[in-house]
C-alpha cells in the first residue's frame, strides 16, 4: 500500500513539474482570436513575424461574433482581430480590451463559383444569380452565418439590394463562419456563394474557382478592427504592433484588404 501511494504522488509530482515546465513556452506563444477572412493573409503575416523576431504566435480563426463572446466569458486570448468593429468597441465599452484598438482593414466581398462555373453566376451584379434563380436552376447557396458572422451580414445586405434576399433564402447554406461558407460553395454540392475577397485571392482558392467583386455600395463597409486584450503579454504587443507596419499592411493589401487611410 505504502509502495502504491510512493508511486501516486511520484506521478503527480512528476505531471506538475511538465505543467510547470510548459508554461513558459506557452505564456509565450499567445493565442490570437482572428476573423476568418484573415486565416491565409494572417498565416503568412505570422510567419514573418517569427522570421523577423523569433517569435511566435498561435492563431485560432473563427466568426467574429463567437469570439467576441467568448472573450466576454474570459476565453484566454490576447489579442482579437474582429471583422466588425463594433465587437471590439463593444469590449471595450466593457472594459475586456484595453483599448478601442485601431482599424486595420476595410474588407470586400464576392461571389464565388468553382472555377468551371457551370452555373454561370459569377457577376457581380448579381443579375446571373437573378436569372438562375427565376430558371430553377441553383441548387443550394452558400454565405456566411449573418447572426454572428460580420461577412455574412454584408452577403444578406447585398443580396437584399439586388432584390433576392427573399426569393434566395430557400436555398441558403450558411457556414459557421465564412472560410466554412468558402468550402461550402466550392464543395460541388451547391451552385456558389458569397465571401470574403481575401479568401478568393488565396492560391489554393483562386486556383479552383472563379470570382467576381460585388460592388462595395451593395453592402456596409467591412471595417475590421483589432484589439489587445486585458492582460495581453509581450509577445502579443509585439505581434499587434507588427501587424500595423508596412509590411503586414502589404501583405493584407496582396489579399484585396483596403488599407484604412486609403478608405
Amino acid at each position: 500500500m505504502l509502495r502504491g501511494r510512493c508511486r501516486w504522488r511520484w506521478r503527480v509530482l512528476a505531471g506538475l513539474t511538465a505543467l510547470l515546465l510548459c508554461l513558459p513556452a506557452q505564456a509565450d506563444r499567445p493565442i490570437i482570436a482572428a476573423a476568418s477572412d484573415l486565416q491565409f493573409a494572417l498565416e503568412e503575416i505570422a510567419e514573418q513575424f517569427q522570421d523577423e523576431t523569433g517569435k511566435t504566435v498561435r492563431l485560432n480563426f473563427g466568426s467574429s461574433g463567437n469570439f467576441r463572446r467568448q472573450i466576454a466569458q474570459g476565453a484566454p486570448f490576447q489579442l482579437y482581430l474582429s471583422a466588425d468593429e463594433s465587437y471590439v468597441e463593444a469590449l471595450h465599452r466593457e472594459g475586456h480590451t484595453e483599448d478601442a484598438g485601431v482599424l486595420y482593414a476595410i474588407g470586400r466581398i464576392v461571389i464565388l463559383t468553382g472555377a468551371d462555373d457551370q452555373a454561370g453566376i459569377v457577376d457581380g451584379s448579381l443579375e446571373q444569380l437573378r436569372e438562375r434563380l427565376e430558371a430553377g436552376e441553383i441548387r443550394r447557396f452558400a454565405i456566411a452565418n449573418p447572426e454572428h458572422a460580420p461577412y455574412g451580414v454584408a452577403a444578406m445586405e447585398a443580396l437584399r439590394n439586388a432584390g433576392l434576399w427573399e426569393r434566395i433564402q430557400p436555398y441558403l447554406i450558411f457556414g459557421e463562419n465564412v472560410s466554412q461558407a468558402a468550402r461550402y460553395a466550392l464543395s460541388g454540392e451547391t451552385d456558389g456563394g458569397i465571401v470574403a475577397y481575401s479568401l478568393a485571392r488565396a492560391p489554393r482558392i483562386d486556383q479552383r474557382s472563379s470570382y467576381a467583386l460585388i460592388p462595395e455600395e451593395f453592402h456596409k463597409p467591412l471595417r475590421q478592427r483589432m484589439a489587445l486584450v486585458r492582460g495581453a503579454g509581450d509577445t502579443a504587443r509585439a505581434f499587434y504592433a507588427y501587424l500595423q507596419r508596412d509590411a503586414a499592411r502589404g501583405t493584407l493589401a496582396a489579399y484585396g484588404f483596403v488599407a484604412p487611410d486609403e478608405d
